[in-house]
Protein backbone atom coordinates (compact mmCIF):
# COMPACT_ATOMS: atom_id res chain seq x y z
CA UNK A 1 0.00 0.00 0.00
CA UNK A 2 2.48 2.34 1.12
CA UNK A 3 4.21 2.15 -2.34
CA UNK A 4 1.08 2.55 -4.46
CA UNK A 5 0.74 5.82 -2.55
CA UNK A 6 4.46 7.15 -3.25
CA UNK A 7 3.95 6.15 -6.76
CA UNK A 8 0.36 8.07 -6.91
CA UNK A 9 2.47 10.96 -5.54
CA UNK A 10 5.37 10.95 -8.47
CA UNK A 11 5.04 14.48 -10.45
CA UNK A 12 3.35 14.19 -13.97
CA UNK A 13 6.72 14.67 -15.32
CA UNK A 14 8.52 11.81 -13.99
CA UNK A 15 5.72 9.77 -15.01
CA UNK A 16 6.20 10.53 -18.33
CA UNK A 17 9.56 10.57 -18.28
CA UNK A 18 9.36 6.36 -16.99
CA UNK A 19 6.64 5.75 -19.58
CA UNK A 20 8.94 7.13 -22.35
CA UNK A 21 12.16 5.47 -21.00
CA UNK A 22 9.92 1.97 -21.51
CA UNK A 23 9.52 2.56 -24.54
CA UNK A 24 13.07 3.89 -25.42
CA UNK A 25 14.04 0.24 -26.11
CA UNK A 26 12.74 -2.58 -28.88
CA UNK A 27 13.02 -5.66 -26.42
CA UNK A 28 11.00 -3.38 -23.98
CA UNK A 29 8.89 -2.33 -26.46
CA UNK A 30 8.01 -5.67 -27.83
CA UNK A 31 7.51 -7.15 -24.60
CA UNK A 32 4.79 -4.28 -23.50
CA UNK A 33 2.88 -4.89 -26.56
CA UNK A 34 2.77 -8.35 -26.21
CA UNK A 35 1.39 -7.41 -22.61
CA UNK A 36 -1.33 -5.32 -23.98
CA UNK A 37 -2.22 -7.66 -26.77
CA UNK A 38 -2.40 -10.82 -24.39
CA UNK A 39 -5.54 -10.88 -21.66
CA UNK A 40 -5.16 -9.33 -18.52
CA UNK A 41 -3.60 -11.23 -15.77
CA UNK A 42 -2.14 -13.41 -18.34
CA UNK A 43 1.77 -14.20 -18.10
CA UNK A 44 3.28 -14.15 -21.53
CA UNK A 45 6.98 -16.39 -22.05
CA UNK A 46 9.96 -15.10 -21.85
CA UNK A 47 12.82 -13.86 -24.17
CA UNK A 48 10.14 -15.44 -27.10
CA UNK A 49 7.23 -11.96 -25.89
CA UNK A 50 10.36 -9.78 -25.89
CA UNK A 51 11.18 -10.65 -29.93
CA UNK A 52 9.78 -8.68 -32.64
CA UNK A 53 7.92 -10.08 -35.84
CA UNK A 54 11.22 -8.92 -37.77
CA UNK A 55 13.68 -9.40 -35.85
CA UNK A 56 16.76 -11.89 -35.82
CA UNK A 57 18.16 -12.67 -32.15
CA UNK A 58 20.17 -14.63 -30.37
CA UNK A 59 17.87 -15.73 -27.64
CA UNK A 60 20.80 -16.93 -24.80
CA UNK A 61 21.57 -12.99 -25.34
CA UNK A 62 18.37 -11.40 -25.09
CA UNK A 63 17.36 -13.34 -21.46
CA UNK A 64 20.87 -12.08 -20.64
CA UNK A 65 19.63 -8.22 -21.45
CA UNK A 66 16.20 -8.51 -20.43
CA UNK A 67 17.13 -10.40 -17.19
CA UNK A 68 20.06 -7.70 -16.30
CA UNK A 69 18.68 -4.51 -18.03
CA UNK A 70 15.21 -4.48 -19.22
CA UNK A 71 12.99 -6.15 -16.97
CA UNK A 72 14.70 -4.94 -13.33
CA UNK A 73 13.95 -1.71 -15.21
CA UNK A 74 10.52 -2.25 -15.85
CA UNK A 75 9.75 -4.03 -12.91
CA UNK A 76 10.66 -0.91 -10.72
CA UNK A 77 8.87 1.43 -12.38
CA UNK A 78 5.17 -0.99 -11.95
CA UNK A 79 5.19 -1.83 -15.39
CA UNK A 80 5.79 -5.31 -15.44
CA UNK A 81 5.92 -8.36 -12.92
CA UNK A 82 8.46 -11.05 -13.62
CA UNK A 83 9.47 -14.19 -12.96
CA UNK A 84 13.18 -16.44 -13.59
CA UNK A 85 11.23 -19.74 -13.10
CA UNK A 86 9.26 -20.12 -15.39
CA UNK A 87 11.35 -17.43 -17.14
CA UNK A 88 7.91 -15.19 -17.88
CA UNK A 89 6.10 -11.65 -17.16
CA UNK A 90 2.46 -10.05 -16.73
CA UNK A 91 1.11 -6.49 -16.31
CA UNK A 92 2.66 -4.87 -13.32
CA UNK A 93 0.67 -2.13 -11.04
CA UNK A 94 1.20 1.10 -13.59
CA UNK A 95 0.97 -0.97 -16.78
CA UNK A 96 -2.04 0.94 -17.76
CA UNK A 97 0.00 3.99 -17.85
CA UNK A 98 2.23 2.35 -20.85
CA UNK A 99 -0.77 0.79 -22.63
CA UNK A 100 -2.62 3.98 -22.64
CA UNK A 101 0.37 5.39 -24.75
CA UNK A 102 0.81 2.51 -26.32
CA UNK A 103 -3.32 2.51 -27.44
CA UNK A 104 -3.28 5.66 -28.62
CA UNK A 105 0.07 5.34 -31.04
CA UNK A 106 -1.75 2.05 -32.45
CA UNK A 107 -4.97 3.86 -32.88
CA UNK A 108 -3.03 6.71 -34.94
CA UNK A 109 -0.58 4.93 -36.49
CA UNK A 110 -1.36 6.30 -40.20
CA UNK A 111 -0.97 9.80 -38.47
CA UNK A 112 2.86 8.31 -38.17
CA UNK A 113 5.70 9.26 -40.66
CA UNK A 114 5.78 6.09 -42.59
CA UNK A 115 9.47 5.06 -41.33
CA UNK A 116 8.25 5.25 -37.58
CA UNK A 117 5.33 2.36 -38.53
CA UNK A 118 6.50 0.49 -41.33
CA UNK A 119 7.63 -2.51 -39.03
CA UNK A 120 4.47 -2.45 -37.04
CA UNK A 121 1.99 -2.35 -40.39
CA UNK A 122 4.15 -5.60 -41.65
CA UNK A 123 3.36 -7.22 -38.70
CA UNK A 124 0.04 -6.37 -38.90
CA UNK A 125 -0.15 -7.31 -42.18
CA UNK A 126 1.19 -10.83 -41.15
CA UNK A 127 -0.98 -11.27 -38.28
CA UNK A 128 -3.97 -10.48 -40.69
CA UNK A 129 -5.06 -7.39 -39.26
Amino acid sequence: MTVERLQNTKPTTERWDEVFEALSSEPRRQLLVTLLEAPAGRRVLLPDAAVGPAESVDLPKRRLQLTHRHLPMLSERGFVDWTTDPFCAQRGERFGEVAAVLDILQANADALPDHLVDGYRRFEDERGE
